[in-house]
Formats: C-alpha cells, sequence, structure tokens
C-alpha cells in the first residue's frame, strides 16, 4: 500500500493494522516548512506505537488556519516529505477545521499533540476517548517552529 493514503482507505487501513496486533499513533498538523522540531515532534509520537500516520491539513485549510500567505510549500509536496520520514508510514489529507472525520476512520490507540495543547482543552479529546484511545501531548521543541523559520527568512532579507 502506498505510503500517501485517501481518507476513504482509512478505515480498512486502521481494522488491517489492529488485526495484525499494532498499535496505531495519529497525529495532525499543517507541517509547512518541516524543520527538528517537526522531525523529533514525529520520532516521539512513532515510538508510543506500531505505526504512525499523520493527517497532514490541505493548501485550503492551511489558508483558513494560517493566513492567505501560507502554506509555503503545497499539499502534495509536503505529503511526500512527511511520507519520506523514516518515522512516518502513513500520510493523509483532510479539509475540515478538526481531523475527527479522520479520526474516526482510523480508530487510532493514541492521538498526539504539541505541547501548546492540553488534553482537557482539546476538542479531539472526547472523540478519541470514546472510540477507545487515548490523548497524548508532546513538549515542544523550544524555538523550533515554522513562523519562527518563516521569521528568521524575512529578517536575514532586510
Amino acid at each position: 500500500m502506498e505510503r500517501i493514503v485517501p481518507r476513504a482507505e482509512l478505515s480498512a487501513l486502521g481494522d488491517s493494522l489492529r488485526a495484525a496486533g499494532r498499535r496505531i499513533v495519529f497525529t495532525n498538523g499543517c507541517f509547512d516548512l518541516l524543520h527538528v522540531g517537526h522531525l523529533r515532534y514525529l520520532e516521539q509520537a512513532r515510538a508510543l506505537g506500531d505505526v504512525l500516520v499523520i493527517g497532514l491539513n490541505t493548501d485550503a485549510s492551511v489558508r483558513r488556519l494560517k493566513g492567505p500567505k501560507r502554506p509555503v510549500v503545497p499539499e502534495s509536496e509536503r505529503a511526500e516529505l512527511l511520507a519520506g520520514l523514516r518515522c512516518v508510514d502513513y500520510v493523509t489529507l483532510f479539509d475540515e477545521p478538526l481531523p475527527n472525520d479522520t479520526l474516526s476512520a482510523l480508530r487510532p490507540d493514541f492521538h498526539v499533540k504539541g505541547g501548546d495543547y492540553d488534553v482537557e482543552s482539546l476538542p479531539e479529546t472526547p472523540l478519541v476517548r470514546a472510540l477507545g484511545g487515548e490523548v497524548v501531548i508532546m513538549p515542544l521543541v523550544e524555538g523550533r517552529s515554522t513562523t519562527n523559520v518563516v521569521q528568521r527568512i524575512l529578517e536575514s532579507e532586510r
């Protein structure tokens, strides 16, 4: 199976992985400009289970979240870059504000988010728990964010 998976295939993928006794870890985000903070986060997430699936925001959803000048890198390239990382097993795109439909289809054992979130205030927490999963918050890598990278680039051009 290809590593970039249409959401329509996630339910079957999840069923197959669970039948094989694999623990599924899911995370989601824009992953606009990949940096070491992303890599460390994804490696930590992957260490929680056997398979890491990333829900990647589409270009349209990134624009809604981050503004009209983002994403810098188009969704097809962001998906390819993520799928090429050793710690990532599958990537799927989603367009909604929250990954709830993706979570419902995959039914992961763990839903991982970065340290800028809190388990109890995360909108997906009730759904993840209802599906039998656990929400895990990973610490952020200090000073490493796409916004910081973009800011450094802009400042270097002045």
